[in-house]
């Protein structure tokens, strides 16, 4: 066994012996969420709530790189790992949902035309990768009422998350979406990418206050905004009440860009209906049950 593999073995079974914030018995379904900063994510009680709730016990835990001491070069060690230890998936979260990538025995055909994977299901040593993501933007913006106008959008991000979420919009309809990020090269690639199989216009820029003029809606796909990135990804100052603004940070939930926006009297869509709704999928790709929304969301609630 290689350094990287064996660390990343010793850390999760670690994890694993741990005890749950809920009770379950001992052939538990066994998840973890990997990424950076992650302690405040409400991921583990959703799953295991939900999980009691049904009657499957199931355990969920945390593998944030940064409490564990890992390094970023070492996710595909911690997906072998999980594999060998018995997981029976693993969700992604920043800033692995593109590198992650290679670990992966499979791509589902959304996980592949998206080109980011945060569910990751393993089935006798096979690791095949999924995109929930997209599916549970998508969703928490169906359920705005009255409907948010998607003729123009910008969106900051071109990430993995960024990927999912412009993915989310082309299905939706947008007529015209600008994707920012702070590499022009990155968003450059997204928007050629979408450009290529959609009849709808992608356009990367950098004119940040000209777009947001332009934009009817705007949506922040980045981290900023979480508890180990606080901050708004661009000027406040620049939102004006005719702006809707959707959010994908959820931890915390009330985010400084949402709080501005609704000041000036935006409408807003917070990251807690795509952190709900991506999580409906992938326990139903965890376990093969279906889950209960409804039930989700007061779960996402207690936390």
């Amino acid at each position: 066994m290689d350094e990287f593999r064996e660390m990343a073995i010793e850390r999760l079974r670690t994890l694993a012996r741990q005890g749950a914030p809920v009770a379950v018995g001992g052939n538990a379904v066994l998840v973890g969420l990997a990424g950076r900063g992650i302690q405040a994510s409400r991921s583990p009680i959703m799953h295991e709530r939900e999980g009691a709730r049904l009657g499957i016990p199931f355990r969920y835990v945390l593998i944030d790189f940064d409490t564990l001491g890992l390094k970023d070069s070492g996710i595909a060690a911690v997906v072998r790992a999980a594999a060998e230890l018995g997981f029976a998936g693993l969700n992604i979260t920043h800033p692995f949902k593109q590198t992650v990538i290679p670990a992966l025995n499979e791509l589902s055909p959304e996980a592949e035309s998206i080109g980011a994977v945060n569910t990751v299901v393993i089935r006798d040593g096979r690791c095949v990768g999924h995109n929930t993501d997209s599916w549970g933007f998508a969703e928490s913006l169906r359920q705005a009422r009255p409907a948010l106008p998607i003729e123009r959008v910008v969106q900051f991000g071109a990430g993995g998350a960024g990927a999912a979420v412009a993915h989310a919009l082309d299905g939706l309809g947008v007529g015209e979406l600008a994707i920012v990020d702070q590499s022009p090269e990155r968003a450059e690639a997204l928007a050629t990418r979408l450009g290529q199989r959609s009849s709808r216009i992608f356009k990367a820029s950098q004119a940040v206050e000209e777009k947001i003029g332009w934009a009817q809606g705007i949506v922040n796909a980045t981290p900023v905004g979480m508890a180990n990135y606080p901050g708004t990804p661009f000027s406040t100052g620049l939102l004006s009440a005719r702006h809707w603004v959707a959010d994908i940070v959820y931890f915390p939930e009330d985010t400084e860009l949402l709080r501005a926006a609704r000041e000036v009297g935006c409408r807003s869509v917070p990251g807690s209906g795509m952190a709900v709704y991506q999580a409906v999928r992938a326990f139903e790709l965890f376990t093969g049950a279906r889950p209960d929304v409804a039930a989700m969301t007061e779960h996402f609630r207690a936390a």
